[in-house]
């Protein structure tokens, strides 16, 4: 097309628009998969949104919330939990270093999980691939994140989410995802696992 289309031009008549995929249909799918594998599976309703790093603190204290009163009633301890989310959060940019909105997140995360006192694994990965100006989807973090960062002689990871960093921090620790572009976008995701 030699210019950007105008509302109303007669090739529109013959266009035809599909939605084949949705944020849904990849938690439905991951969903699908967690309790073919055994776990009991929680999806949050609501999209995870704002600022990454506040959203990573959010998911892990809901899931140990959930977990804690899991634990309560008795039926954690028969299956492990998957919690799922989806949504796209955003970073507030004041640093030098590389990351995106997903390794943000699952750093910001790592320190929450590390508190916890309970094992407990995070991903949080873009469905197109793509996390920032990165070529990570993504990055995992765990209970073991923070120590070992420190067994790796790795600067405290308020210093590297300081810098917007989060990519130097996982690929020391080879925790990001790298999967490459998905020709698709249907958001992100965030996994996270308890037993």
């Amino acid at each position: 097309m030699p210019e950007t289309p105008k509302p109303g031009e007669a090739w529109q008549a013959r266009a035809e628009t599909r939605l084949i995929g949705s944020r849904q249909n990849a938690v439905d799918g991951a969903a699908a998969r967690a309790g073919a594998l055994g776990y009991e599976v929680v999806v949050l309703s609501e999209a995870v949104v704002g600022e990454a790093r506040q959203a990573g603190v959010r998911l892990v204290r809901l899931v140990q919330s959930e977990a804690a009163s899991r634990d309560r009633s008795g039926r954690l301890r028969h299956r492990p939990l998957c919690v799922l989310a989806a949504g796209e959060t955003t970073v507030t940019v004041k640093g030098t270093g590389r990351g995106g909105r997903n390794q943000e997140l699952a750093l910001a995360a790592a320190t929450e999980l590390e508190k916890s006192g309970r094992p407990c694994a995070l991903l949080s990965a873009g469905t197109d691939g793509i996390d920032g100006p990165t070529d990570a989807a993504g990055a995992m973090a765990d209970t073991s994140t923070l120590a070992r960062a420190a067994a790796r002689g790795l600067a405290d990871p308020e210093a590297y989410l300081d810098n917007n960093d989060a990519y130097a921090f996982f690929e020391a620790l080879s925790d990001l995802v790298v999967v490459g572009p998905t020709d698709t976008n249907v958001g992100d995701i965030q996994i996270l696992l308890t037993a």
